[in-house]
C-alpha cells in the first residue's frame, strides 16, 4: 500500500482495495492501461483533465502497490511506458463490471464531458454480453462524432475491440447524436433507429438488431421514492 495513501484503519480486503485504487483518477488510469502500455503523454491524452502532478502521484502509488510497472521500450528512443502488472490485470473484470454498473445511471453526455477513443473501446468490452455471443461470428465498424472510429470482432463468445476501421466489417454503424446509448439501453429498437434515420448503416440491417443483443446496458431498478416501510 502506498505510504502516502489515506487509510481506513480497517483490516478488510475491500478497505485495502480502496486504499490502493480508490483515490481520485486511479481506476481511470487502470482503465486506460487495460488496453495496453502507455507513455505518460499517452495518459495525458486519454485523461485530458488530470493535472500533471496528480497523474504522477497516481502512477507512483500504483507502481508502489504492484498494480503498475514501468518498462523501457526496446526502440531506439528508449522511452518509458507504464503497463499493468499481473496483479493489476486482475482488475480487468472488476473495472468492466463497475463500468457497466455505472452505465446504468448514465443519461446523455453533457457539453463539457469528454468521450475519448479509449473510452469508446472500453465501452464495447463493458457492455458486451458474452452469453448472447455464443456461436456468433460477426464484425462491426462503429463511427462516433469527431471522426472517431472503432471496431468490434465477435467470435463465438469472445470479443476483440480496437481503434480504426475494419474493411471486413459485416455492418458499419453511424449513430446520430445519442442514438447509440438509446440502442444500448433498449429505449430505441434497431428497426426504429434505421427507419428514423437516427442510425445509418452499411450492410445487412439485421446485424444491427444482433448488435443490440450483443452489446447492452441493462436497465437500472426503479428508484424508491419517499420513506420505505416494511
Amino acid at each position: 500500500m502506498p505510504t502516502s495513501a489515506r487509510t481506513y484503519g480497517q483490516f478488510c480486503g475491500l478497505a485495502r482495495a480502496l486504499e490502493i485504487v480508490g483515490e481520485r483518477w486511479s481506476l481511470l488510469v487502470v482503465r486506460d492501461l487495460m488496453l495496453g502500455p502507455k507513455r505518460f503523454t499517452d495518459l495525458q491524452r486519454t485523461l485530458p483533465r488530470i493535472p500533471v502532478s496528480i497523474l504522477t502521484s497516481r502512477l507512483n502509488e500504483l507502481e508502489e502497490s504492484g498494480v503498475v510497472r514501468r518498462r523501457v521500450l526496446s526502440q531506439l528512443d528508449g522511452g518509458i511506458v507504464y503497463e499493468l502488472t499481473e496483479y493489476g490485470t486482475e482488475l480487468d473484470h472488476i473495472v468492466l463490471d463497475l463500468g457497466l454498473w455505472g452505465s446504468r445511471s448514465l443519461t446523455y453526455p453533457k457539453p463539457d464531458e469528454v468521450f475519448t477513443l479509449d473510452t469508446a473501446i472500453i465501452s464495447l468490452y463493458t457492455t458486451f454480453q458474452e452469453e448472447a455471443a455464443s456461436g456468433v461470428h460477426v464484425n462491426y465498424e462503429l463511427h462516433h462524432p469527431g471522426d472517431m472510429v472503432v471496431h468490434a470482432m465477435v467470435d463465438d463468445g469472445a470479443l476483440k475491440a480496437s481503434a480504426g476501421a475494419l474493411p471486413a466489417a459485416d455492418l458499419v454503424i453511424e449513430p446520430q447524436g445519442p442514438a447509440l446509448l438509446d440502442l444500448l439501453n433498449g429505449s430505441l429498437s434497431a428497426p426504429d433507429a434505421i427507419a428514423s434515420g437516427k442510425v445509418r448503416v452499411e450492410g445487412d440491417p439485421a446485424h444491427l438488431d444482433l448488435f443490440t443483443r450483443l452489446f447492452r446496458v441493462p436497465p437500472a431498478p426503479d428508484r424508491p421514492t419517499g420513506l420505505v416501510a416494511h
